[in-house]
């Protein structure tokens, strides 16, 4: 059965809270067109400081709880080289945070035209091997919709994906050691 969610909705916010055990994102695009990151994105290509954000903090601090109540969570992004400009702020502003509050980020370098094998070219969520929330984008990658799926099979695949993507990736810290330049600002 698929269920549509509204982003940001409290039924969508609640599965972040709720999970036990895990929770797993596959993150497919170069660009995700985000309100609340157009100021801190705008700042980062200027070299500007970097600004207080309040989205940010939040999402830090539920990084946090879910350490500290012993869940995972993980992501990895599949970044088609050479980086866009947004996963450069990405990979160099956003995720650092993420990683030092607990969240495990892993990389899966790629070239242009040239895409993991095994993999699919969607985001989604996957919530203790059980419940899974696919991530529905406008053609500028702007989220407008998550679908709630229980089905076992599709369940299954998600499960699969996030083996093959775990296995692939390289963490994120050893992905930055080796891309020192990515903390270049200015294009």
């Amino acid at each position: 059965m698929t269920y549509r969610l509204e982003p940001g909705s409290s039924e969508y916010r609640r599965l972040f809270d709720s999970f036990t055990r895990s929770a797993f994102r596959l993150e497919t695009f170069q660009r995700y067109q985000v309100d609340y990151e157009e100021e801190p994105l705008r700042r980062f290509l200027a070299g500007e400081p970097r600004p207080h954000d309040p989205h940010k903090q939040g999402w830090i601090e539920r990084v946090r709880n879910a350490a500290a109540a012993g869940k995972t969570m993980r992501r990895v992004h599949i970044v088609v080289e050479p980086v866009s400009d947004y996963l450069r702020y990405e990979l160099s502003w956003s995720y650092r945070d993420n990683v030092a509050a607990g969240e495990d980020i892993g990389i899966i370098a790629t070239d242009t035209g040239r895409w993991p094998a095994d993999l699919p070219r969607h985001d989604y969520w996957l919530f203790d091997d059980q419940v899974l929330l696919r991530m529905i984008y406008d053609a500028d990658t702007r989220l407008v919709e998550a679908e709630l799926i229980d089905d076992p099979a599709e369940v299954g695949d998600a499960v699969r994906w996030r083996d093959v993507a775990l296995a692939t990736a390289v963490p994120y810290r050893d992905y930055m050691s080796r891309h020192q330049g990515l903390l270049n600002r200015v294009s």
